[in-house]
């Protein structure tokens, strides 16, 4: 399971606007209740576009960086670029330089990427179809693999920064610099970094208080296939207690002792957690035929969560991203989490 984390922000994606289903009444439908207020309103907040910087710095290259498996990289061009993952993308798309992009990862599901050709799904990256882009840059993760194809396209001659994956809130400012100090563009990555630091500061702060003497609600994160009959729960190393902590609420799976990223779901698993709200992937709610499918996976209905048919749902290619566009995660987590709270949760 130590990269199941970063796959699943790639699992079977098409792309899909940065909406949440979460919330409403069975099968998703949009009722009157406070669960289909707060698919309205986040459904309302965004397109899945990203928004590049006003004024987009121009590239100065040469420039030499060290990549996170120790590697000095020296990039001389950034004229085409190739990101392996959706994450990266989204950041060079938002530095102003999306026009150079030659090519994407499954995980670009924004609009302005979404004519790219497809050359790698993260975990099965092909290093012919990228060679054949002739790229000048490639951008990895530490997690992108196989190691193979990384090798075969730095024996080309290809430029490959690798960066850390990310891993909670902690991790924004410092892959969106690591991306723009590879391109060139150091001072927009500064810009980028507090436009996107701030933004997640105003959500923060439109969080509704707890009243004295109330407990913070605790969200469990499940990771569900019904197709493939995958059905986790996350723990600690989920990806997801950061967006949770910063919503106010509580990482449940993490808080009831689970270390892992993810664990299978059990009945015993569900009770120790006892989530008031379940937070999944869009795509995974409606792999088990939304709300209503969800209770019928054996424990999910005896915790407060599946008695109140209360759900979190976040779009797929972006829910743990951690970059440009995690100020609008936040922004429905807390939509939809506190929808029939009396507190301003915009």
């Amino acid at each position: 399971m130590g990269r199941l984390r970063t796959r699943l922000a790639g699992a079977l994606l098409s792309a899909l606007a940065l909406t949440a289903t979460g919330c409403a009444g069975a099968q998703g439908s949009g009722q009157d209740s406070p669960q289909g207020t707060a698919k309205a309103a986040a459904s309302a907040a965004a397109a899945d576009r990203v928004e590049p910087l006003a004024n987009p710095a121009e590239p100065q290259l040469p420039v030499t960086v060290r990549s996170s498996d120790g590697a000095k990289v020296t990039v001389e061009a950034a004229e085409r670029i190739v990101p392996l993952s959706g994450s990266l993308s989204e950041i060079v798309f938002t530095l102003g330089l999306g026009d150079r992009v030659v090519a994407r990862d499954i995980t670009a599901t924004f609009a302005q990427a979404e004519k790219l050709p497809i050359v790698t799904r993260n975990h099965d990256v092909s290093a012919e179809s990228v060679l054949s882009l002739k790229p000048d840059l490639v951008l990895a993760e530490t997690t992108t693999g196989p190691e193979e194809a990384i090798g075969q396209i730095r024996d080309a001659g290809v430029p490959v920064l690798v960066i850390d994956p990310a891993k909670d809130l902690g991790d924004v400012g410092p892959r969106i610099q690591a991306v723009a100090d590879a391109l060139g563009v150091p001072a927009a990555g500064k810009e980028l970094t507090k436009r996107s630091e701030d933004r997640i500061a105003a959500v923060r702060k439109g969080i509704p208080k707890s009243s004295e003497g109330s407990e913070k609600p605790r969200v469990a994160f499940l990771y569900l296939r019904g197709s493939a009959s995958v059905y986790l729960i996350g723990g600690k190393d989920s990806g997801a207690t950061s967006l949770l902590e910063a919503a106010g609420a509580v990482d449940a799976g993490a808080d009831s002792g689970l270390e892992k990223d993810f664990t299978a779901i059990t009945t015993e698993a569900l009770a120790q957690a006892a989530p008031d709200a379940i937070l999944v992937m869009t795509k995974g709610l409606e792999s088990v035929g939304g709300i209503d499918g969800m209770v019928e996976i054996p424990g999910v209905a005896q915790t407060p969560a599946g008695m109140e048919r209360r759900v979190v749902s976040i779009e797929d290619g972006v829910l743990l991203n951690y970059g440009p566009r995690t100020d609008q995660v936040l922004k429905s987590i807390v939509a939809q989490l506190y929808a029939d709270s009396d507190g301003d949760a915009q």
